[in-house]
C-alpha cells in the first residue's frame, strides 16, 4: 500500500483492471486457477451459502462506493476530521485492519496508519503509547455499538513507521507491523523501526508501545497465529532483490495473552528444498514436503538484513511481495503478491497463494492469480485479503486504474464485490484511492474496508448469506 510500491507499479501492465473498468464489466469467471475447497476445509466458512457473486455493481450517487443491489455503506471515519478522543485529528494512509469482539455486543476496529515521514496527517502523540515522536505511523481504534455506530476513536500506537499490516491473536488484540528497515539517525528517526507491536484495542495503555524484537527487524507486511500452537508466521514485503522470507516465530510463551510475546522466542526463516525462488513454481497444486525452518542468525539485523544473512550452503528460500498471511483450518496461508523479471525474480506471476501445513511440513501452491490469456479478466496483484462468510475471499487489489475488492468462490470464480468511486487523479492521469484492510465482524454480518487515500474507513452491510 505504500507510496514505493505505486511507483513500482506504475510501469507494468495495468491491462486487466483497467479494461475491466473501461468495459464496465462487474462479474468476471475463472480469473483463479484451481479451487478453494481444501482453503476452507474444516472451517465454519465452509459450512456457509454462496457459491457465486452478489451482481453487477449500482453506481453510487455520492460518489464514493458501489456496491451490489441490497448492499448498502455507512462511512465511519475520514482522514482529516477531528478523532473523538480530541487528541487531534485522524491519520492519513489507512491500511490493515482487524475486527474484534468486544463487551455488549461492541466491536472494536483496528487501523494501521502507513505513514512515512512525508505523510500529510501523522498519528498524534499520545503520552504511554508512543514509541519513536518523530515517527509520523501507528493505529486507531474506533469502537462500534450493537447497531454499528461509533462510540469512540483514539490513538492506539503512535510513534512508529510505515505500519502497512498485521494480524489478530486469538486472545483479541492486533498486533501491527513495520514496513520498514530504517534505523535510527535515517529520515529523523530517534530509535530504530521495522519492528512488530502488539496493540489492545480496548485499553492501548495496558499494551503501551514496546517493540516485540525477538520477532524481527525487517519489511514487515502481515503475520498469522497458529492458535494450537502458538507459533506466529510472518511474511517480509522487501521492495529489492534478494526478495523477502516467510518466517516463523516460535514464542518461549506459546499459551499467549497479552504481552506474551514479549517474553521472546526464536525466528526462523523457511527453506523449501531445491527452490530459491517461489516464484518459478507455475502450477496450482505443485507440492513441496519436507519444508525446512532454519534460525535466522541476527533477528535484530544490526549489521546486515535479515534476507542478506548467511543462511549456510542450501542458501534459503526467497519471494517476491510476500503480503497477505493468514490462518485457516490446520494451515497458514501467505500471499505473493507478483513477481516480475524485470525486477529481479526468477520468474513471472500475477499473484500466488501458498499453504502451508506445518502438521505434514507441506507448501502446496493453492492459487495463481491473473491468466496471462484474458485480459478481460481481473486477479492482479492481491494484497490484502480475508476470509468471507460466504465461505470465499475478499481481495484487495494493488495495481493501476479502478480500484476494486473482489470476491473469490470456493469454485475460483471471481467478482466485483466495490468498487472506488474517490478520483485522486487528473483528467490526463487517473487514479483512483486503493482499498486495504478488509476484514469481517466477528458475526459476519457486516464488512469492514478501506480506501487508502483519501482514507476512509467504510461498513458495508448486505446480504452476505444469501
Amino acid at each position: 500500500m505504500s507510496e514505493a510500491r505505486t511507483a513500482r507499479t506504475a510501469q507494468s501492465p495495468a491491462t486487466r483492471r483497467q479494461v475491466l473498468a473501461r468495459s464496465g464489466a462487474s462479474v468476471a469467471a475463472i480469473a483463479f486457477a484451481g479451487s478453494l475447497s481444501e482453503l476452507f476445509a474444516g472451517t465454519a466458512a465452509a459450512q456457509s451459502l454462496g457459491n457465486k457473486g452478489y451482481g453487477p455493481l449500482v453506481t453510487d450517487p455520492a460518489g464514493l462506493l458501489d456496491l451490489p443491489a441490497g448492499f448498502r455503506y455507512k462511512v465511519l471515519s475520514r482522514e482529516g476530521d477531528p478523532l473523538r478522543s480530541g487528541e487531534g485529528k485522524v491519520p492519513s494512509n489507512h491500511d490493515g485492519m482487524t475486527a474484534l469482539k468486544g463487551r455488549h455486543g461492541q466491536v472494536h476496529l483496528v487501523r494501521n496508519h502507513e505513514n512515512r515521514v512525508t505523510a500529510k496527517i501523522a498519528v498524534p502523540t499520545v503520552e504511554g503509547l508512543t514509541y519513536d515522536p518523530m515517527g509520523k505511523g501507528g493505529c486507531t481504534a474506533l469502537t462500534l455499538d450493537h447497531r454499528g455506530n461509533v462510540l469512540s476513536e483514539r490513538v492506539a500506537i503512535a510513534g512508529t513507521a510505515v505500519n502497512c499490516a498485521g494480524g489478530h491473536t486469538p486472545w483479541g488484540t492486533w498486533l501491527t507491523c513495520e514496513e520498514t528497515e530504517d534505523k535510527a539517525g535515517t529520515n529523523g528517526y530517534t530509535k530504530d523501526h521495522g519492528f512488530i507491536f502488539e496493540v489492545d484495542p480496548a485499553d492501548p495503555h495496558r499494551s503501551g508501545a514496546v517493540p516485540l524484537t525477538a520477532m524481527g527487524r525487517f519489511q514487515h507486511e502481515a503475520i498469522a497465529i497458529d492458535p494450537k500452537r502458538g507459533v506466529v508466521y510472518e511474511t517480509e514485503d522487501a521492495f529489492e532483490k534478494p526478495f523477502g522470507l516467510f518466517y516463523r516465530f516460535l514464542p518461549d510463551k506459546p499459551e499467549g495473552g497479552l504481552g506474551s510475546l514479549r517474553a521472546g522466542g526464536t525466528l526462523q526463516a523457511m527453506r523449501v528444498p531445491g527452490v530459491p525462488d517461489l516464484s518459478v513454481v507455475q502450477e496450482t497444486g505443485a507440492t513441496f514436503d519436507g519444508i525446512e525452518w532454519v534460525d535466522v542468525p541476527d533477528p535484530l539485523a544490526a549489521q546486515t538484513p535479515i534476507r542478506l544473512q548467511d543462511f549456510g550452503p542450501k542458501g534459503i528460500t526467497h519471494a517476491q511481495k510476500l503480503e497477505g498471511c493468514y490462518w485457516g483450518g490446520s494451515s497458514v496461508y501467505f500471499v505473493s503478491s507478483f513477481a516480475h523479471s524485470a525486477e529481479g525474480s526468477a520468474a513471472d506471476h500475477f499473484g500466488q497463494i501458498w499453504r502451508y501445513d506445518p502438521n505434514k511440513r507441506r507448501l502446496t501452491l493453492v492459487i495463481v492469480f491473473g491468466p496471462s490469456t484474458d485480459v478481460q479478466l481481473p486477479g492482479e496483484e492481491p494484497d490484502n485479503i480475508c476470509l468471507a462468510p460466504s465461505g470465499g475471499l475478499m481481495v484487495c487489489e494493488d495495481g493501476e486504474g479502478a480500484q476494486h475488492v473482489f470476491g473469490v468462490t470456493r469454485r475460483g470464480d471471481v467478482y466485483a464485490m466495490a468498487r472506488g468511486r474517490q478520483n485522486i487523479g487528473t483528467a490526463q492521469k487517473p487514479a483512483w484511492g486503493e482499498f486495504a484492510g478488509v476484514t469481517f465482524s466477528p458475526d459476519g454480518d457486516t464488512m469492514y474496508v478501506n480506501c487508502y487515500t483519501p482514507g476512509t474507513t467504510f461498513a458495508v452491510t448486505g446480504p452476505w448469506q444469501r
